[in-house]
């Protein structure tokens, strides 16, 4: 289903966002908006272009490209309304970012969709995309694009949500305590989701409690009656439980393997591009397949389904369309590289990397399928904001590394050299400073029947080692084979 407004309903009038926002007009403004950018790029004509300032660019600066790239109009702030023509087609604020909260909660004000809302240290992103599949076969559904889980990217994905709406989806993200709860109440969830609390951002808390006390803000913005989806297997369950009942809510539904779960996980085959899951959902039993592998997948997937059906969508249609669920850019795509004799899996986990995400994506790699004389490689980067047990934590992945059965590990970067030096002689395959200074020994090493990973933070640039590959070794969209 369409998560965009359909092509002839506008997304808003102009009178309806200088309303939201308390804006002036200046110059002549069309009725229709069709969409909002804070992108000048991007931008499609007939959107209203927010100049946002950023930690880089001033939006402002793009005003003028924007109009001509057929921007419907402008939304600038009013101490710099002078830097443009006397009739440029603008609506003028105090501040661009505040105005584009106004009309998040304008935009939330008029909806009548069950609203969604998914945090959590790890599978957020993910979590939110089979929601994604999972709502849209049966409803208008709305999501956030990408990762837009900030300041600026949860009112952006909210002003951009269309009226008539049956489903809305946002993701809530933060890396210090007190930035999920401005987020939250605009949001205003019927049915808000933490999936876990693991040891990420640790250089900005004092340990997993003060993750937890953060991840559970998003309780302060939950509709009256609305409920809570925890991971009843997680050590933070009972915290986060406890906070919630503070709080009033008395609707807290539980997801895991936990005998106790309200979604409980039964049993699951896993398969090196799929699940097979049985569990009970609600009280309902449910066979069924996930399309990603992986056991953090299928833990997910109970989340989704009782998030699904606490928002009024059908559980056996829900359960269907989990076998669609691909994953997003650099969060396991896989690739079939061509070689000169054969061929080699490429999974591309580089988009970001905590310890959970680091042992699920070895886990994911544990299972891939390998050629008669292939390996399973490992290429990671430094996992980074972990503070005083950083190297603790990159030391602590090689047990991970034993458990799954990698064949080869190759490191990169000053925090991965401790797992480096933990390795065992026979597992090191190389170690360099740098994500580019390890791109040519990986191009020099995989050979056909390899399975190889490459995961690390955003921040540790593993990207350049896996576009390395597909510029050296062109090759295809790996498929599924159970699902072909």
């Amino acid at each position: 289903m369409s998560t965009t407004p359909n092509a002839t309903a506008a997304l808003w009038t102009s009178d309806a966002m200088a309303a939201a926002m308390h804006a002036a007009s200046n110059g002549t403004l069309p009725q229709d908006i069709s969409g909002i950018s804070i992108d000048s790029r991007t931008l499609k004509a007939g959107e209203a272009y927010f100049a946002i300032l950023g930690a880089v660019h001033d939006g402002h600066d793009f005003v003028e490209a924007a109009v001509r790239s057929g921007a419907a109009l402008a939304v600038v702030e009013k101490a710099k309304r002078a830097r443009f023509a006397s009739d440029a087609p603008l609506l003028v604020v105090d501040n661009v970012l505040e105005g584009l909260v106004d009309l998040a909660r304008a935009a939330r004000a008029r909806l009548q969709a069950q609203v969604i809302a998914v945090t959590g240290s790890v599978g957020k992103t993910s979590t939110k995309e089979a929601l994604h599949r999972v709502l849209g076969a049966q409803g208008q559904t709305h999501v956030s694009a990408a990762s837009f889980n900030n300041h600026w990217g949860v009112p952006l994905s909210l002003a951009r949500c269309p009226a008539d709406a049956r489903f809305a989806v946002f993701e809530i993200g933060m890396n210090h305590a007190g930035e999920i709860e401005p987020l939250a109440r605009p949001v205003r969830p019927h049915v808000a989701v933490i999936t876990t609390v693991e040891p990420v951002h640790l250089e900005f808390f004092d340990g997993l409690e003060g993750i937890a006390d953060a991840k559970a803000e998003i309780f302060a913005g939950l509709e009256p009656g609305g409920a809570v989806v925890l991971n009843r297997d997680n050590s933070q369950f009972a915290r986060l439980e406890r906070r919630a009942k503070q709080l009033g809510i008395s609707r807290i539904v539980t997801f895991g393997a936990d005998e106790k779960s309200d979604a409980r996980l039964i049993d699951v085959a896993l398969h090196a591009a799929c699940s097979a899951v049985h569990a009970n959902i609600l009280g309902h039993d449910v066979t069924y397949k996930v399309g990603m592998p992986g056991r953090h997948m299928a833990m997910n997937s109970l989340a989704v389904l009782a998030a699904a059906s606490l928002a009024g969508a059908d559980l056996a249609l829900a359960s269907l369309a989990l076998s669609h669920i691909e994953p997003a850019a650099g969060r396991g795509v896989r690739r079939v590289l061509e070689m000169a004799v054969g061929e080699a899996t490429l999974i591309d986990e580089s988009y970001n990397a905590n310890p959970a995400s680091m042992s699920a994506a070895l886990g994911v790699l544990g299972q891939a399928r390998i050629g008669p004389h292939g390996r399973r490689i490992a290429v990671l980067g430094d996992m980074l904001e972990l503070g005083a047990s950083s190297a603790e934590l990159h030391r602590g992945l090689n047990d991970a590394i034993k458990a799954h059965h990698i064949d080869l590990v190759y490191c990169c970067g000053p925090l991965m050299k401790n797992l480096w030096d933990a390795l065992s002689t026979g597992k090191r395959g190389g170690y360099a400073d740098s994500a580019a200074n390890l791109e040519p020994q990986i191009v020099a090493a995989i050979r056909a029947g390899d399975a190889i990973m490459v995961k690390g933070s955003f921040g540790s640039k593993m990207k350049t080692i896996v576009n390395a590959l597909e510029r050296r070794f062109p090759g295809r969209t790996a498929l599924d084979e159970a699902a072909v």
